[in-house]
This record gives structure tokens, C-alpha cells and sequence, in this order.
């Protein structure tokens, strides 16, 4: 006669650690309070209201970069356009308005009309044509950077309208000045972390990056759900690229060419699978705060800048080989 063993008994403990969030999700958190005690005990400017602000609007551009970034990684693609996407559209937004004297708020609306056209490029190459979005990004890459220096003449524009520099100017916050582009950013994240949670779409993202097939023959509209993604990409890089302008006060068209390493970073860091379906939008607000605060700390200290970049790295690979042990261990 056979017996079924016994289930483990239940205790407060095991309820208490099953009931925690996953590395993939505690990992980041950790790193980051990790990373800003060690900080904190090296420099006495490091834990203040002001220079946490300063991390923050250092890393505005490059945390909205990575919402767009993840929505794309979580359907298990990659955009490597996307910080010259971002360039070209402050280009048609501040060309539009210096040269062409055309309304600041239309001109807005151009540029990230220019942007979610080139995510639609993207997503239908990606969808239609079936191309790997690795060597589609690549070449809408080169191509954003070429209409970029040819419209611009690789010259900078200045002289902008108040409307354009609005996201640089800040308020206080206690004794803390706090830019507008940093609240716009963590509203976005806040905006996108509860679409894709609670909403259906939202959930349509992951279930296409788990399992593309299935997701379609639950009737879900694969095609044009991704090229929404992609298109929806494409809109916010414009929006990074409007708080670029207002931070910089000009239009570079020089401006982003290594932003695209800089939001996967940011995505990787954040603990979001680079082979789609999982992880946390928040994730990645995080993970550009980490690179923010390395760069940050390591200035205080008087570090070279190479040996930032020498960091960075290896923070990517230690969180990319984390990620692909957790999936073999799944």
C-alpha cells in the first residue's frame, strides 16, 4: 500500500519568504541601497536633497529612454534607434521653431510625430517583413543619425522659446530644487507600471513576449499589437527627447548616440528579462537611478570617468548572467 508524503509543514517563515518578491525584483533594490550606503560613507555631499535631485534630472532622459526600451525588451526585442530617433526629433523641434518660427507647442507635436513614425518603421519592418528587430534598429539607427546631420547641417540650434526649456526649470521642494522633467519622468513610469498591471493590453505585452504563438491563438492580434509597441517606443524617445532639449537649452544633433547602451543598461539593471516576458517597468527606473548614483559617487570621490564606464560593464554582465541562470534554473 502506497503513502503520499506528507506536504511541508507551514510556518511563518516560509510563508514570509514565499511571499516575497523574486531576485529578478529584490536584486536591483538591494544593489541601489547597497550602492548608496557605500556612497554615503565616502562623501558627506552624497546623502543630500540636492545632490539626489541632480541624480535624478542627470538621469531623466535616459529613464524615460528606458520605458520605451523595456516595452520593446518585454516582447523580447531590443531598439538600438532609439537614441538617435531621440536626436532627430529635438532637431525637427527646435529647427521648427527657431528657423521656421513655427508655434512651439506645434512644433513639439512634429517632433514626436517624427519619432513614433520611425517606431511605426520599426514595428512593421519587425512584424511584415520579419526581420530581427536587432538588425532593424541597427539600420533605422543609421538612418535617423544621417537625416539628422543632413537636416541640421551638424549645426546646433539655440535661442529656444521658454516653451521648449519648461521640463529644465525647477521649484522647491523644502530646501531641494526639483526640475519639472523629473516629476514628468517618475509620472511616466507610475503611468506605465499601472497599464501594465491592471490593464488588459498591458498583459497582452508580456503574454507576446512569453509565448508570441499561443498569444495569438488566444486572439489577440499579435501584428498590430506589436507595432503599436514599437509606435508607442518610437512617442516616448520623442518625449525624452523634449526633456533633452529643456535640459540643454539647445537642439544637438550630436546629442544621444550612446543613449541607446545607456536605456538597455538601465533595462538590465532594473532585473528585466532581455528575452521578454518578465520583469518590472519600475525595474528600470531603478536601474538608471544605479547608473546615475555609480556616476554620481564615484565623481564625488574624484574617480575617473573611464573607470565609471569600467563599472557600468560589469554591473550589465553580472545582472544579464543573473538573469539567464534564473531562466535555466526555471
Amino acid at each position: 500500500m502506497s503513502s503520499t508524503p506528507a506536504a511541508p509543514a507551514r510556518t511563518p517563515l516560509r510563508d514570509m519568504l514565499e511571499g516575497m518578491p523574486p531576485l529578478a525584483t529584490l536584486g536591483p533594490v538591494i544593489a541601489l541601497t547597497i550602492a548608496c550606503a557605500f556612497f554615503a560613507s565616502q562623501s558627506d555631499r552624497f546623502l543630500t536633497g540636492q545632490n539626489f535631485s541632480l541624480i535624478l534630472q542627470q538621469v531623466m532622459v535616459v529613464g524615460v529612454l528606458a520605458i520605451g526600451q523595456t516595452l520593446v525588451i518585454l516582447t523580447a526585442g531590443i531598439d538600438l534607434s532609439c537614441g538617435m530617433v531621440m536626436a532627430l526629433g529635438t532637431i525637427v523641434m527646435t529647427k521648427f521653431t527657431v528657423d521656421y518660427g513655427i508655434n512651439a507647442y506645434l512644433a513639439i507635436f512634429c517632433g514626436l510625430a517624427v519619432c513614433a513614425a520611425f517606431g511605426f518603421l520599426n514595428g512593421a519592418l519587425v512584424t511584415y517583413v520579419k526581420l530581427p528587430p536587432f538588425i532593424v534598429t541597427l539600420g533605422t539607427l543609421n538612418i535617423a543619425f544621417a537625416i539628422t546631420q543632413i537636416y541640421s547641417g551638424s549645426q546646433t540650434i539655440s535661442g529656444l522659446p521658454a516653451a521648449l526649456e519648461f521640463f529644465g526649470s525647477t521649484f522647491k521642494l523644502g530646501q531641494t530644487a526639483v526640475s519639472y522633467g523629473t516629476v514628468l519622468m517618475l509620472a511616466m513610469f507610475l503611468v506605465t507600471w499601472y497599464v501594465l498591471r491592471e490593464t488588459a493590453p498591458g498583459r497582452h505585452v508580456y503574454a507576446l513576449g512569453n509565448n508570441p504563438e499561443a498569444t495569438r491563438l488566444m486572439g489577440i492580434k499579435t501584428n498590430r499589437q506589436l507595432i503599436a509597441i514599437y509606435t508607442l517606443a518610437g512617442f516616448i524617445y520623442g518625449i525624452a527627447g523634449l526633456l533633452l532639449v529643456a535640459r540643454t537649452g539647445v537642439g544637438d544633433p550630436n546629442a544621444g548616440q550612446t543613449d541607446n547602451l545607456d536605456s538597455i543598461t538601465a533595462v538590465v539593471l532594473g532585473g528585466i528579462s532581455l528575452f521578454g516576458g518578465r520583469g518590472i517597468i519600475l525595474g528600470a527606473l531603478i536601474g538608471a537611478v544605479i547608473v546615475g548614483v555609480f556616476r554620481n559617487g564615484l565623481t564625488l570621490m574624484g574617480v575617473a570617468s573611464v573607470y565609471q564606464i569600467l563599472i557600468t560593464g560589469i554591473l550589465v554582465i553580472v545582472a544579464v548572467a543573473t538573469d539567464q541562470l534564473s531562466r535555466r534554473k526555471g
